[in-house]
């Protein structure tokens, strides 16, 4: 679990927020703990589309890539 000073956070809370990992951060005072910051766990169906227009498909998915002939 990664550590940071609560200065820091203070000054970088948004983004670190953005970029939360799933165990989440410890806030430091003076080298000491003073709280866990956890992301809320999402229910599976949040994440469906929430790649949309990040992902792109190339070429033909339906295709292996390789052209065959098949004997009768």
């Amino acid at each position: 679990m990664r550590k940071v000073a609560a200065a820091k956070f203070k000054e970088q809370c948004l983004s670190m927020l953005d970029h939360l990992e799933p165990e989440g951060l410890v806030i430091t005072k003076h080298g000491k703990p003073v709280a866990r910051l956890l992301p809320i766990e999402r229910e599976s169906a949040d994440l469906i589309g929430s790649l949309r227009s990040q992902v792109h498909v190339k070429g033909d998915v339906f295709s292996t890539g390789l052209k065959w002939e098949a004997d009768d």
